[in-house]
């Protein structure tokens, strides 16, 4: 049998658990924990105190805090956990097959300390503790507003209004509204409504864009140096056209539809792992041709 033979057996990995999945999962998995340790008496101030967030801490040289306030969430407020893990999802799901499961957790861990490095600052003279993944939640706002700005959005307000929007409307409103925020209640005090986090919002904010627009379309793999002595311009040409020659191209049969189901699922973990472009002609190409058999069904 054809499969039978070493070439053409499934060698490539089989789909592991995602980076959103764990993401989504540490949140709650702390939350949980967090809930436990705030009915227990005399732990003092619980994970709060050790992993939360706040300016004596940093003074301290507990620089770890600008990363783990991000999976810390207000045991008192429990829509606070809820809303940051479905935002987490719903963006989470539209950008990691474009940014791919490294850039994205890159990004997250920079929108948090970014956020908490602005929080940080406008705080530094007032005992608070911030938690929340929020800055996070932002960041990846901002970067669904960039990749797809038009993009209808429909959602019920306070359960009873159904609401239609742009990300590029959305994204417009939460920055007047954070701004407002950060001048009139953090920096002039005012009593604010609900406790906001605008500044860590805003820091946040600005790592999404930032990704966006400078760091989403380079390549972060470091290019081989050039080699100090380099050889004759004749040896070269010998060499390459050698190497035309001696590399053929094959392409894979994919008449099988079991075959093709198979390629088609590895190319998927290339996406979910690596990013959309990371895929050669081939393999959009045999994409393609699987959309196709689909539609033809």
């Amino acid at each position: 049998m054809l499969e039978d033979r070493p070439y053409m057996r499934d060698s490539y990995e089989r789909r592991r658990t995602g980076v959103l999945t764990w993401l989504i999962s540490s949140i709650i998995a702390v939350f949980a924990v967090q809930s436990i340790v705030a009915r227990v008496p005399g732990l003092g101030p619980g994970l709060e105190g050790l992993f939360g967030l706040d300016p004596e801490g940093l003074r301290a040289g507990r620089l770890w805090t600008l990363l783990t306030y991000g999976f810390l969430h207000s045991t008192g407020n429990l829509l606070q956990v809820i809303g940051c893990v479905g935002a987490l999802y719903l963006l989470g799901r539209e950008i990691v097959p474009v940014t791919g499961a490294r850039r994205f957790l890159a990004l997250y861990a920079s929108a948090l300390a970014a956020g908490g490095l602005a929080w940080s600052a406008v705080h530094w003279s007032h005992p608070a503790v911030l938690v929340g993944s929020s800055a996070a939640v932002a960041a990846l706002l901002v970067l669904y507003r960039c990749f797809y700005p038009n993009r209808e959005i429909s959602f019920t307000l306070f359960f009873i209004l159904p609401v239609r929007v742009t990300p590029r409307f959305l994204v417009s409103c939460l920055l007047a509204v954070d701004l407002c925020g950060l001048v009139f209640y953090e920096i002039l005090g005012w009593p604010p409504v609900f406790a906001v986090a605008h500044s860590a919002h805003l820091g946040g904010m600005a790592a999404g864009w930032v990704y966006y627009r400078y760091l989403h379309d380079s390549k972060w793999s470091t290019a081989p140096a050039e080699a100090e002595i380099e050889l004759p311009r004749w040896m070269k040409q010998r060499g390459e056209s050698r190497g035309a020659g001696a590399a053929p191209s094959y392409t894979v049969n994919l008449g099988d539809r079991g075959h093709l189901r198979a390629e088609v699922d590895r190319i998927l973990d290339k996406i979910n792992s690596d990013g959309f472009r990371s895929l050669s002609a081939e393999e959009k190409r045999i994409l393609d041709e699987a959309r196709d058999a689909i539609s033809r069904r």
